[in-house]
């Protein structure tokens, strides 16, 4: 069997970098690629990310809410926002002969069948080496499934990078170990490739996050219906009034 040493050292390599930039969050920290916190106005505003490497590791993300995801936080795998298919088919055929005469007949049955998958939750690494030597080989990565949804999850590591060069903003990807210290079936964790995204289209959700202000505005005017229907006290509502202001003001 003849051997590609060119595309042997390049997988090498490739895993190598790969272990480097993945490793796991107890080894010791670069300061020169950790953060310990990062806001998601810093990762929009080029005079702060310009300075900052892809693959810097982070203590804490401030989300565009300003909600705060920390190493070792519990999250919650939301809903599945987007499907993969698969084709199945099955064929028949027969023919005869007689001297220089043929005749042959075939039928051929095929279904499509798809699947709820996750948009932004990838199973296993990011970079791996089964993710690389599928890229290699015309392989997609494979996408979290509907099996996850509901799944409680701890934060094991983050990280900041650019969409790019380093003029471009930086992104946010998390690693999700299970919550028992336990695999997710063949993979140790599972990728959140954006968490921002993710996060916008209900495919993770934070067990404490503070509720945006949208959210307060649709509140008090759910309660101020049920005051009017006669359904809530004016002291509740002008509790829950006051308790609401102070996020509907917040520039």
């Amino acid at each position: 069997m003849k051997i590609n040493f060119g595309l042997f050292l390049f997988l090498f390599a490739t895993y190598v970098s790969a272990q480097g930039e993945l490793s796991s969050t107890n080894e010791k920290k670069n300061p020169k690629k950790w953060l310990e916190s990062l806001t998601y106005n810093q990762s929009q505003d080029i005079e702060f990310y310009k300075n900052i490497k892809s693959g810097t590791k982070l203590g804490e993300y401030i989300t565009y809410d300003g909600n705060s995801i920390k190493l070792g936080d519990t999250l919650i795998i939301g809903a599945p926002t987007s499907s993969s298919s698969y084709n199945v088919g099955h064929a028949w055929g027969q023919s005869s002969s007689s001297k220089n005469i043929r005749t042959g007949s075939a039928i051929a049955i095929g279904r499509s069948s798809s699947y709820q998958t996750f948009a932004t939750i990838q199973l296993g690494r990011p970079a791996g080496v089964g993710t690389v030597l599928g890229a290699i080989n015309g392989y997609t990565p494979s996408m979290a499934g509907l099996s996850f949804m509901g799944e409680k999850v701890i934060v094991t590591q983050m990280r900041a990078s650019h969409n790019g060069g380093r003029k471009k903003p930086l992104y946010v990807k998390i690693l999700l170990g299970e919550i028992n210290g336990k695999a997710f079936g063949l993979n140790k964790v599972l990728t959140v490739l954006n968490t921002e995204l993710a996060i916008e289209i209900g495919e993770l959700m934070l067990k404490n996050r503070s509720m945006t202000r949208n959210e307060a505005i649709v509140k008090l005017k759910e309660a101020k219906d049920l005051l009017d229907l006669g359904l809530m006290s004016s002291e509740e509502f002008e509790k829950m009034r006051e308790e609401l202001k102070t996020i509907i003001l917040e520039k």
